[in-house]
């Protein structure tokens, strides 16, 4: 018998085959900046009702859901187990015991990015937004990720779709249903812009948008706004930094980000403020990471495992500390999906991680479905540097791969003998850890 076959170039895999992918750094189209103009500010009060906003301030804390990751492209079912787990928390006492005596129930949802994928399609919003989130009765604010600025072709629109659907310019104050939402219900958000400032009463949230390249990048003009922004919050409230590209990452598929590290770096160094939180996503698992900066501690939260079908596995077990850049993995998962509810007051930061079932699970008992993996607590008083003290968050030769690119010089920095030791005992630990963890390195589906 002779078999026959298409030959194809030496190396060439017919088992795995990667689309080709625009993933060079996409500027924000020229028509969504009009009528509109920095600082790109939304205060609560925007989003919410004013007796709402009053209960909240008279209670004296807010709390919200956090998600990340959530597209349910090839299978939808994660997605909307998680949806039906961010239903579950808001019904009966259940948030209430769960935030350790929270007074409310969340007011709206944080999405860190990357809501539809695989290029942000406006005709997967419905299948992959709408629809998901039919019963789901808060309001979803949110930044892009980098697979909603990724354009599916040369000819198609960066960061359409997320500007249709949550930059909604509505005319006498009534909402904006677009033709995505179909039967929904759900109208489209009317955010400032991609990247903007959100005003609670008990935080400010700082939201960049971290554009399509791997690891990020901001222009001169977000990294102005970004500098100004960290200077101008509130010094009486807890500061909170949302970028889809995470700081750190202890995962074996993206790994952290060194140009995001530098860039959150230069703004806590510019402006003097420690932010209370940062928030990341990208990476599709679950993970806190704290890192010391004298006696006060930043957590980095990653919560990228809010939908998207394909889990990320960690690299490292908690209780690790990366010798680098000192930041050690407090807690992670990477086999469950879920979402994060967080309770703010003037004092505390209260976090709550819940994850839901396995498509393959059963998940027909309500009392059951949420489970909790992840709870904790942090100080929500606003913290500055001491005078004449700077912050590293990634050593001047860091040995991050690829290293940061200066955005002045766009050159990558040299690195010493000594961060190759690192480098190379960090990919040691994250080698054994895999094994152990899952027997073998995994390969991963576009993410």
């Amino acid at each position: 018998m002779v078999t026959t076959h298409r030959r194809r170039q030496p190396g060439a895999s017919l088992a795995h085959h990667e689309i080709p992918r625009i993933m060079k750094f996409e500027p924000i189209p020229d028509r969504f900046k009009q009528g509109r103009n920095a600082p790109f500010h939304m205060d609560l009060s925007d989003l919410l009702p004013a007796d709402e906003v009053h209960e909240i301030t008279q209670a004296g804390a807010l709390a919200f859901h956090c998600i990340g990751d959530t597209g349910g492209v090839k299978d939808a079912e994660p997605q909307k187990l998680v949806a039906r787990g961010m239903e579950e928390s808001l019904k009966g006492p259940q948030i209430v015991a769960t935030l350790r005596g929270a007074q409310m129930s969340p007011a709206f949802c944080y999405h860190l990015g990357d809501v539809v994928y695989y290029n942000g399609e406006r005709d997967k919003y419905y299948d992959q937004f709408y629809d998901p989130y039919e019963h789901y009765p808060l309001p979803i604010v949110a930044i892009p990720g980098n697979h909603d600025g990724e354009p599916v072709d040369e000819q198609a629109t960066t960061l359409e779709g997320f500007y249709v659907n949550f930059l909604a310019q509505p005319q006498n104050n009534e909402p904006v249903f677009t033709r995505e939402s179909q039967d929904s219900g759900r109208s489209a958000m009317n955010l400032p812009f991609f990247y903007w400032t959100f005003t609670t009463p008990f935080a400010t949230f700082i939201g960049l948008y971290s554009n399509v390249p791997e690891h990020g990048r901001l222009d001169d003009d977000q990294r102005t706004w970004f500098h100004q922004q960290m200077s101008a919050a509130d010094r009486t409230k807890a500061l909170i930094v949302a970028v889809h590209h995470p700081v750190y990452s202890f995962d074996t598929h993206h790994s952290g980000s060194p140009t995001m590290a530098k860039e959150l770096e230069d703004a806590i160094n510019a402006s003097g403020r420690l932010p209370n939180l940062v928030l990341n996503a990208h990476v599709h698992n679950y993970q806190r990471i704290e890192l010391a900066v004298g006696d006060f501690v930043i957590p980095f939260l990653v919560i990228g495992n809010g939908g998207y079908w394909n889990l990320h596995n960690l690299g490292a077990a908690p209780g690790y500390q990366d010798p680098e850049t000192l930041a050690k993995l407090i807690s992670g998962t990477d086999t469950r999906h879920g979402f994060m509810t967080f309770e703010i007051s003037d004092k505390v930061i209260n976090g709550h991680f819940t994850t839901v079932p396995r498509p393959q699970e059963s998940w027909s008992d309500p009392q059951g479905y949420n489970t909790t993996f992840d709870v904790f607590s942090y100080t929500a008083e606003p913290t500055f540097l001491p005078a004449g003290q700077k912050v590293t968050l990634l050593p001047a030769d860091g040995s991050h791969v690829p290293p940061h690119v200066d955005h002045k010089t766009h050159q990558p920095p040299q690195r010493s003998a000594r961060s190759r030791t690192r480098v190379e005992a960090r990919e040691a630990h994250q080698a054994r850890t895999a094994r152990k963890l899952h027997g073998h390195p995994q390969r991963h589906a576009r993410s």
